[in-house]
C-alpha cells in the first residue's frame, strides 16, 4: 500500500488528478453487454480497458494491479455498472453517472 501510494504521488506529477487518470480507461458504452445477467458476469472478470490500465500502472511501477483487480476497481469507481438488470442499485448508478461530470 505504501509503495503504490508513492506511485500515486508520482502519477499526480503528470496527471491532473487520480480520478482523471482512471476515467481515461472508461470503456466505450458500445463495448458493454446490452444486458447484465449472472452468466454474463461470470465471463466478465477483466476487460480490454482493465488490461490496458493494469499494463500502464505496472509500467509506472505499481504492484498488485493485475487486470482482474483493476476491473474490480473500475466497478467500484463506477466506470462500469455490472449490477443486474432490474436491480435497484443499477438504476441508482445510472442516475448518478448521468449527473457526474467525468474529470478530464
Amino acid at each position: 500500500a505504501i509503495h503504490n501510494a508513492q506511485r500515486a504521488q508520482d502519477l499526480l506529477k503528470t496527471e491532473p488528478s487520480l480520478a482523471a487518470y482512471f476515467w481515461k480507461f472508461e470503456p466505450d458504452p458500445k463495448s458493454r453487454p446490452k444486458k447484465v445477467t449472472p452468466a454474463v458476469l461470470r465471463e466478465m472478470t477483466t476487460s480490454p480497458e482493465s488490461v490496458a490500465l493494469s499494463k500502464d500502472l505496472k509500467k509506472r511501477g505499481w504492484k498488485f494491479v493485475g487486470p482482474t483487480t483493476m476491473y474490480a476497481l473500475m466497478q467500484a469507481m463506477g466506470l462500469v455498472n455490472d449490477h443486474f438488470e432490474g436491480c435497484a442499485t443499477r438504476a441508482e448508478v445510472l442516475k448518478a453517472r448521468k449527473a457526474f461530470k467525468v474529470p478530464r
